[in-house]
Order: structure tokens, then C-alpha cells, then sequence
């Protein structure tokens, strides 16, 4: 059962971030300061990717833990109360994550996931290995224009 009343639900509802969440700012921040220039949230494409290097065809998702599946791989019943909704809800929203990175493979973009406490754990490896795509992709680009 909810200890919330309805209203005070939905209060504590609307106030969960979407976007700029902990670790995609710190993930953005240190892309910065090393000098990556970057779209953010960029709605034009399906998904609206947390980080997108347009010129490289590069996108980046910053999920969080409780909504995007991560517990719910190792554990069916991630809420406490209302879980069937839930466990609806979150299997829905893994469908959908898996059917964005499909489409934008398939139309050209180079899709990396993290989770948000991959992020907050270990930030300079997730840095690295957006380096490292980015690094390859300019190599492809440079072949394509030989």
C-alpha cells in the first residue's frame, strides 16, 4: 500500500528529473572541459539522446537505474507497492530502449548506453570510451572522404 496520498504522489512524480539528471551532467561536464562540443536532449531524433555528436553521428543515453530495467534484470517485483504497473511500466520502457538503439543503428548513428551509476562510479572510463568511438568514427569519416 502507498503511504502518499494521490496527490502528494503525484507532486513526488513531477518533480523526478527526465533530464540533466546527476551523472549525465557530470558526464557532459567532463566531455566538456576536454573540449567536446555536443547537442543536449536533442529532440530531432527518436529517443531524444542525452548527448549527440551530430557530425560524427554519435548519441549518448544516460539511463537511470529504476527506470530503464537495470534491478529489474536481476529482480521481477522492483517496487514495493502498485507492482504490477511497475513491472509493466519498466519491461515497457527496456522494449523501448532496445527498439531507439535499433532504429538509430539502422539509420547511421553509433548508439553507447550507460547507467547512471556507471557514470557516478567510475566517470573517466565512460569519458574513455566515448573517446575511443569518437576516435574510430573519425577515422571512418576521413576513409569515406579519400
Amino acid at each position: 500500500m502507498d503511504n502518499l496520498t494521490p496527490e502528494q504522489r503525484k507532486k513526488n512524480m513531477r518533480s523526478i528529473r527526465n533530464k540533466d539528471s546527476k551523472g549525465e551532467c557530470l558526464l557532459r561536464r567532463a566531455l566538456w572541459a576536454k573540449g567536446y562540443r555536443y547537442r543536449k536532449n536533442y529532440k530531432e531524433l527518436i529517443g531524444v539522446p542525452d548527448i549527440v555528436f551530430t557530425s560524427k553521428r554519435l548519441v549518448i543515453f544516460c539511463d537511470g537505474e529504476f527506470w530503464h530495467g537495470y534491478y529489474y534484470q536481476t529482480d521481477n517485483d522492483v517496487a514495493a507497492t502498485n507492482t504490477d504497473y511497475w513491472n509493466k511500466k519498466i519491461k515497457k520502457n527496456m522494449e523501448r530502449d532496445i527498439k531507439v538503439t535499433q532504429q538509430l543503428e539502422a539509420e547511421g548513428w553509433t548508439v553507447i548506453r550507460f547507467w547512471s551509476k556507471e557514470i557516478l562510479k567510475d566517470l573517466e572510463s565512460c569519458v574513455l570510451k566515448i573517446e575511443i568511438a569518437i576516435m574510430q568514427l573519425d577515422k571512418l569519416i576521413l576513409k569515406d572522404k579519400q
